[in-house]
């Protein structure tokens, strides 16, 4: 069987996402990244990026709060491409109302960011964003995930452009999420990059909670944090015990030139085949269980 691509994680970097950041096209092209010139060009230019490298579809995120609408014009351009994620930011008085705003133009994951924003995932305003989620699904009424990023949190390109990154990792604990996931077991819920150094806090919340996914993006470079910890070794566990439905890929792509970020993709499959995963199994997390809840 060939391995299908769905990837789950690509940042979409519009114009009004640099301008939220107080970055002109001059401050990005010397960092050597491309300032797109417009959404639509943006959206274009990850079509071909997908094709390219043979990949279906991927889920574009709005990496800003207050960007949603620039996901949900590409997605609208190309809907057979282009799955809609939004970062939200609970704690602002509009938080809900912006959500449905975004939900209703099509975008189908709310993105929560605890360390970022400053918020435990217990806390009653994320309950509000659960139900919000929950409220979403019915007749033909599309299945709205929840993207909950634990752990320890990292942003480049404000590194790049020398901006403070004030995070507190003490809001990205995985276990927060356990009450709340049970009361909303219709809600799927996607852990990015293993819990992002608490993998065993996210493993845990999945065992609990079979609305838990993890997606495998990014370098994983937090597994530094675990002395003699590979890889190989994070998908054995995840496989043992998650299973090979809940398992999602993605690459954490985001800037151009360098667009789709395929040494992922071939370092993960290159594990999973080190560690004796069927092409059946491949099938579902570089595909499959992505295509089934974003169908």
């Amino acid at each position: 069987m060939s391995v299908v691509v769905n990837d789950s994680h690509v940042h979409f970097l519009s114009p009004s996402f640099f301008a939220g950041l107080g970055a002109d096209r001059d401050t990005i092209n010397k960092l050597g990244w491309e300032f797109p010139d417009s959404v639509d060009a943006l959206g274009a230019r990850w079509v071909g990026e997908l094709d390219k490298h043979g990949v279906q579809k991927c889920a574009l995120i709005a990496s800003l709060p207050g960007d949603a609408d620039a996901v949900a014009i590409a997605v609208a351009h190309h809907p057979d491409r282009f799955v809609g994620f939004f970062m939200l930011d609970p704690t602002r008085k509009d938080a809900i109302d912006y959500a449905k705003r975004a939900l209703d133009e099509g975008l189908r994951a709310i993105c929560l960011f605890p360390a970022m924003h400053g918020y435990h995932l217990h806390d009653p305003r994320v309950a509000d964003v659960f139900a919000l989620a929950a409220s979403r699904r019915g007749g033909t009424v599309e299945q709205v995930s929840v993207f909950a990023h634990c752990g320890v949190l990292s942003v480049g390109i404000r590194k790049k452009l020398g901006l403070p990154s004030p995070f507190d990792i003490r809001f990205g604990n995985p276990i927060d999420l356990h009450g709340i996931a049970l009361k909303y077991p219709s809600v799927p819920i996607i852990i990015p990059h293993f819990g992002a150094g608490m993998l065993r806090e996210a493993l845990m919340l999945a065992d609990c909670c079979a609305n838990v996914h993890l997606d495998t993006s990014s370098s994983n470079s937090w597994i530094k944090y675990t002395p003699g910890l590979t890889l190989e070794q994070v998908f054995k566990s995840a496989l043992d015990v998650v299973g090979p439905d809940r398992v999602i890929f993605g690459t954490d792509s985001s800037f151009f030139p360098r667009g789709w970020n395929g040494e992922i993709h071939h370092k993960q499959k290159s594990a999973l085949d080190a560690i004796g995963v069927s092409a059946e199994v491949q099938h579902k997390i570089f595909a499959g269980n992505f295509a089934r809840l974003f169908s």
